[in-house]
């Protein structure tokens, strides 16, 4: 019954193919299918959208793209890796205005732009001139960015931006925060104490599912020859027993 089920299914299929098969041949055509209007207009619109010139945006539309500037004084310091910083910054019109009215209206163009970096490694709270040592590093007019070699790794580092007067006078604009540069090595603290979690050495161990804590204990002693620190083999009994 079920084989003459399939006999008729792929006949009336077959049957399906060739008729659809000679309606193409005989008209030389291929066969085409009515796309409901709605369909249609939402196909169009779809399309529309997704491939729309620039040229269709309405007029006056402004640009997407980021500003250069913001307008805001901010100086930002960042670890790149344990020998070097990254510095970034910018200075607003005010600013310069202000520096211009205490030094002089000609003082910007004399002077020139230094950052100084400052070793403030232990020290609680840096003012500019409790700093380990410092140094003087000359920087481009039109820089807004600087990469600063260090050579000091899991070190504590502040800059500041200013400009250096004719006299020889540093004047702070900007100030940044504290940045720590990384270990290259290892840590060498061993004090830290590791609680040791049952279902984690039961996955390591290859231990089966189910085994009993003092089951647990037994092998753990017996491949590592010490029980898990910070854990009683009382306090794993009475887990065990809670199960």
């Amino acid at each position: 019954m079920t084989a003459l089920i399939w006999a008729i299914i792929a006949f009336v299929v077959a049957l399906a193919v060739g008729v659809f098969l000679w309606r193409r041949l005989s008209t030389g055509k291929p066969v085409k299918t009515e796309t409901p209007p709605e369909q249609k207009e939402f196909t169009f619109e779809l399309a529309r959208e997704m491939f729309a010139p620039e040229h269709d945006l309405p007029p006056g539309t402004p640009a997407m793209d980021l500003p250069h500037r913001y307008g805001q004084d901010r100086l930002v310091l960042m670890a790149r890796d344990p020998y070097w910083l990254y510095a970034y910054w910018e200075i607003s019109a005010a600013r310069q205005e202000d520096f211009k009215e205490q030094y002089g209206p000609e003082a910007w163009h004399a002077s020139r732009p230094v950052l100084r970096l400052y070793d403030v490694t232990g020290v609680p709270e840096f003012n500019g001139g409790n700093a380990l040592s410092y140094v003087d590093i000359p920087v481009n007019e039109e820089s807004d960015s600087w990469h600063i070699e260090v050579g000091e790794p899991d070190r504590a580092f502040c800059v500041d931006l200013g400009r250096v007067l004719p006299s020889g006078e540093f004047v702070t604009l900007l100030r940044s925060n504290v940045a720590h540069t990384p270990r290259a090595t290892l840590s060498d603290r061993l004090d830290e104490e590791w609680m040791w979690i049952e279902g984690v050495y039961r996955t390591l161990t290859r231990l089966q599912t189910g085994v009993s804590s003092p089951l647990f204990i037994a092998e753990m002693r017996e491949r590592l020859g010490v029980a898990p620190l910070g854990i009683s083999s009382t306090a794993l009994l009475e887990r065990g027993n809670d199960r």
